[in-house]
This record gives C-alpha cells, sequence and structure tokens, in this order.
C-alpha cells in the first residue's frame, strides 16, 4: 500500500515538474513584430507585445537577399555572378520563405553575446529546428557570397528567373520592368507578380510605352495574366452582382459600381416609396441627387439606421434629413442591414455598405436585387418592425418562407431571430457533398468552423478567402482552419473582402449583411438570403476561383498587414484599413526607411 502511495507521488510530481517545464519553454519563446529582412528581424524579446528598442535580432554570419527595394545587395549579387533582375527575383523567393517560416510565429530566440549598434547576432529556433540551417539548405542563404547548398540554390535561381515581376509604385499606382531606374529610386514602391496588377494601374512610359528593344515589348504583353472577370449575372427576376477589390485601389464618391449603378436606376424609376435600411451612408453626389429628386416629386422615403458611434460614415446626418421618418437602434448593438426596398415590390440587399468604399467597388461585396413583391413583403415585414422601434431581440419573428422565382428559390433570413448560422448555415454545410467555398470578411462563430472542419474531414473541398483585418484577432478561426487542413487565403489589396458569402455544390448561395459571428447571428439586427440556383452558384464559385488565383499562394500561411506596403494600394488609398487611426504613411505599415 505504501508503495503505491510512493508511485503516485511520483507520478504527480512528473507530471507537475514536465508541465512546469513546458510552461518554462512556451514563456521563453518570443515573438517575430515584424521582418525587416530574411536575416533581420524585430522580436518581442520582453514580452509586451511591442516593439522596443534592443529587439532587432540579427543572423549570425549569413547574408540573403530580398525583393525589399531600399536594401543595398550588389555586393552580394556580384559576388553570385547574377543579374540584378534577378538578384531581386530570387530575393522575392526568399521573402516568400522567410514570411512561411517566421512570420507571426513565436520563436526561441538563441543569441551568441554580439552586438552591434543595429543588431543583436543569434539565431532563431522555430519548430525546433534553426532558421539559419534551413535558410543555408533552401539554397536563399549564403556565406562570404557563396551557396554553401549548390544544387539548392541553383534550383532556387531556376525558379527564379521564370517570374514574371514588376515594381509597383503604390504612390502613382505605376508598375516598371525591374530594371527601370524610375522603379528602382521609388519610395513608395513593392515587388509583386504582374498578375495582381489592378486593372487601373498605369505602365512607366519609359520601361514599358516606349520600349527600347522588342525583349521589352516582349514583356509587357505578357503582364496581364488574369482575365477580369465578369461582375454581374441576371436569372429573370434575380440579379447578382459582384465588385472586385483587386482592380480598383482607392475609392472615389462617384457611384461607379454596377451595384450602384442598380441602386440609382432603381431611384429614378420609383413611383411611390423607398425604404432603406443601412449601417453607413456617404454622402455620393449621384445618388443623393436621385433621392432629392425622388422626394421632389412626392416619393415616401423612410429610413432605419444605426445609431453607433462610428467614426467611418460621418455623412448620415444627409440621408435623415431626406427621410420623411426615420428610426434607430440601440447604440451597443449594431443596426447592421444594407437594403432597400423599392415600391414593396423590388429589394437591393447583400454586404455592401452604402457609402463611398461600397458604391466605387473598393471593397469586394456581393449584391443580390430582387424583383419580387412576395420577397418585398417579407422585407417590409422586417422592416416595419425597426421603424416602429423594435430592433434585436424585441422584433417578432418574421415569416421567411420560400420564395420561387423561375428557376431560382430565395429565402430571406433575419437575425437575431431566425438563428440563421445554428438552424440554416450550418445544416448546408453539413450536407455539402463536393465544394464549399467561402470569400468572407470573417468566420468566429465556433460551431460553423467545427462544420467546416468535419466536412474536409469526410472530403467536401473547402477553401476561404479572409479579410486580412480578421486574420489573427482572438477570435478568428482562421489558424484552427489552417490546422485542419483546410486552406484559407489571406487577401492582399487595399480594399475588404466584405462580402459575407458561401457557395456550395453549385448549388447554393448566401448572401446578405451578417458576418459569420456570434453577434452576427445572436444580437445584431442582419439579414442574409439563401440562394438555390446552379445558374448563380456556378457564376460566383467562378468569381472565387479568379480571387482565389490572383491572391499569392503565400497567403495560405501567413497574413499580411491591411495597410502595408504589401497590401496593394493600402499605403496610398486615404483609408484606415486597419482601424488603427493612422493612414497610409502615417501608419507603421507602409513608412519606408
Amino acid at each position: 500500500m505504501q508503495s503505491y502511495k510512493l508511485i503516485s507521488i511520483i507520478v504527480i510530481l512528473g507530471i507537475f515538474i514536465t508541465f512546469c517545464c513546458l510552461e518554462f519553454y512556451r514563456k521563453s519563446e518570443s515573438l517575430v513584430l515584424d521582418i525587416i529582412s530574411p536575416v533581420m528581424f524585430n522580436v518581442d524579446l520582453n514580452g509586451n507585445k511591442r516593439f522596443d528598442d534592443g529587439e532587432t535580432v540579427c543572423i549570425e554570419n549569413i547574408d540573403a537577399l530580398t525583393s525589399n527595394l531600399s536594401a543595398n545587395q550588389s555586393e552580394l549579387i556580384n559576388s553570385l555572378k547574377i543579374s540584378n533582375d534577378d538578384g531581386l527575383k530570387l530575393g522575392y523567393l526568399t521573402d516568400n520563405f522567410t514570411d512561411s517560416m517566421l512570420a507571426g510565429k513565436k520563436v526561441k530566440v538563441k543569441l551568441n553575446g554580439v552586438t552591434n549598434q543595429n543588431c543583436k547576432f543569434g539565431d532563431l529556433i522555430t519548430d525546433n529546428e534553426s532558421y539559419r540551417e534551413k535558410l543555408i539548405i533552401s539554397g536563399f542563404g549564403f556565406i562570404n557570397g557563396k551557396a554553401k547548398n549548390q544544387e539548392n540554390y541553383k534550383k532556387q535561381l531556376d525558379k527564379a528567373k521564370k517570374l514574371k515581376l514588376v515594381i509597383l509604385n503604390h504612390k502613382s499606382n505605376k508598375y516598371h520592368t525591374l530594371n527601370c531606374k524610375y522603379g528602382l529610386i521609388a519610395h513608395d514602391a513593392i515587388i509583386i507578380p504582374s498578375r495582381q496588377l489592378a486593372r487601373d494601374a498605369k505602365p512607366c512610359k519609359f520601361c514599358h510605352i516606349q520600349p527600347q528593344n522588342k525583349s521589352i515589348n516582349k514583356y509587357k504583353n505578357t503582364l496581364k495574366t488574369v482575365t477580369l472577370y465578369p461582375l454581374v449575372i441576371s436569372n429573370g427576376s434575380v440579379k447578382l452582382y459582384l465588385t472586385d477589390l483587386t482592380t480598383k485601389l482607392k475609392p472615389d464618391n462617384k457611384c461607379s459600381s454596377l451595384a450602384c449603378r442598380e441602386i440609382l436606376n432603381q431611384i429614378n424609376l420609383t413611383k411611390k416609396s423607398i425604404d432603406i435600411a443601412l449601417y453607413g451612408w456617404d454622402d455620393i453626389p449621384e445618388i443623393s441627387s436621385a433621392l432629392k429628386k425622388a422626394k421632389a416629386r412626392g416619393i415616401k422615403i423612410r429610413l432605419v439606421y444605426d445609431t453607433s458611434d462610428n467614426p467611418y460614415y460621418k455623412e448620415i446626418k444627409s440621408i435623415i434629413s431626406l427621410a420623411d421618418k426615420t428610426s434607430t437602434d440601440t447604440p451597443k448593438i449594431l443596426m447592421h442591414n444594407k437594403f432597400m426596398i423599392f415600391d414593396g415590390a423590388k429589394v437591393i440587399t447583400g454586404s455592401m455598405n452604402f457609402a463611398k468604399t461600397g458604391f466605387s467597388g473598393f471593397n469586394s461585396d456581393s449584391v443580390l436585387f430582387i424583383n419580387s413583391i412576395e420577397a418585398a413583403k417579407i422585407y417590409e415585414e422586417e422592416f416595419e418592425q425597426m421603424l416602429e422601434g423594435k430592433f434585436h431581440i424585441t422584433k417578432n419573428k418574421v415569416n421567411h418562407k420560400t420564395v420561387i422565382l423561375g428557376n431560382t428559390k430565395l429565402t430571406p433570413l433575419f437575425s437575431p431571430k431566425d438563428k440563421i448560422i445554428t438552424n440554416n448555415l450550418i445544416p448546408l454545410i453539413e450536407g455539402a457533398k463536393k465544394y464549399i467555398y467561402i470569400p468572407a470578411f470573417l468566420v468566429t462563430h465556433d460551431e460553423m468552423a467545427a462544420a467546416l472542419i468535419k466536412a474536409k474531414q469526410r472530403g467536401v473541398d473547402v477553401k476561404l478567402i479572409i479579410d486580412a483585418t480578421n486574420t489573427y484577432s482572438s477570435r478568428s478561426k482562421v489558424k484552427m482552419l489552417r490546422s485542419a487542413g483546410i486552406p484559407v487565403k489571406i487577401e492582399n489589396y487595399a480594399g475588404k473582402i466584405h462580402s459575407k458569402s458561401i457557395i456550395i455544390d453549385d448549388k447554393y448561395i448566401i448572401v446578405g449583411s451578417m458576418n459569420f459571428s456570434k453577434s452576427g447571428e445572436n444580437k445584431n439586427d442582419e439579414n442574409v438570403v439563401i440562394i438555390e440556383d446552379e445558374r448563380l452558384a456556378k457564376f460566383y464559385k467562378g468569381f472565387f476561383e479568379y480571387l482565389w488565383r490572383k491572391i499569392p499562394d503565400k497567403y495560405l500561411r501567413q497574413g499580411v498587414r491591411a495597410e502595408g506596403k504589401y497590401s496593394i494600394g493600402s499605403c496610398s488609398d486615404g483609408i484606415d484599413n486597419n482601424f488603427d487611426g493612422k493612414i497610409d504613411m502615417n501608419d507603421p505599415g507602409c513608412k519606408t526607411d
């Protein structure tokens, strides 16, 4: 009996000691805050989650190339006997390698005691492996100007030479060849694959429009590798509009998206009434003018709007002044709808805020136009409740029967009464057989994430594209989904992946205002439409695949700053992309040394 007690005590002590050792090891790890180059990093050595003096770590006795145009690497390029073009291309691959290993990760720092005014020298241990050794073995690391692993170096160089890269100047929105002197001296420029160029990017007239030789002209003709995707499909009484964040790098106050033109057209066609439920509003001249003209000809305008203190939509008073009747919700919970009802017969709804980031096509949104009195009545029932002061949980449950319009079935749903994710979306995910594609602002809903993982485990092709602002928030499911083998790409453009959509099996589309979160399902006023239509689903699937191709594969492994030089256009768009109160070059992510 005594021996059993002794064994139990020893086991408990062993467990306790093991736990203490693991906890000590965990606390001894430091977060990589910023990657300055493949051999220089800002590391959170003191654990306060910000960069302080003395926290720059450099890898000892090793060099590596980078695609950072401000880096002076002519000596290494000359030692390797390669062209500057090939050096930048190899640097682009090296940056990707480093990002995949270290970006946003916790590492164990091994310092060797050597310091200078810039760095503490040593090595980083990630996943129990030496980063320095991995860099050397990969062929990207050089000692005394030579590759220790010549075989892998030659493979990487051959791969680099095939890349089609350009220099994009954020400020001017011009792109250059890698040997263009105007691109090389630009202060706010990055190197990107040519397929990521936005539609409105301008070629440098010195290296593209007036090429000096045929080889450059030939290069120019290979630049645009991804064909633009059409942004509207009509199926009788239903139209689905999409907006493409990769083709517009700066919002404006023009009604330039196809979705906005549809809204403008419906305002002008209205004969009796316009009911509007909105989260945010910007005074877009064409839309505001059309509403004023509608009011002048006797159209009744009623408005339900969110009352939270939102610093991003400061012009909401302009539309409040136009409305004949208004109602707003309580400050602490969002009235997050974005829909309009015209003459009680037509509805426009979806993810697009009625603001310049939405109307101009800067964000990637999904918008639905429904020409149906039956569907409009369902939305009117929801709208009337809010207009009379019933919001959130005080509302009654709306009749959300399926509306059939030709080959299209539509089921409108409303938060919080319908428990949309739990009662409707998860069953669709559980029934998926082929694929589930999700372009979404965020996914933080636990049960929905678990359902996606189960779908992946039973062989369903599950893919997500998530906005950069929501990659590593405390509630984000990106890491959880990736750990389960689900490919999740993070967008790297100035605009938001603002859609809240799901496409399933060439059969279903989910479109609406609701983010895939607990608050979206259980608190906010939201609306979602489940669409059953093969043609529309295939169209949206094609757009998802188009976006997937335009976003680099390295963002399957890592995130990207929502406002930073690698988020294309974000440092010159005039928008606070990461909601930190700092815009463009005032944001730390956009500052260049």
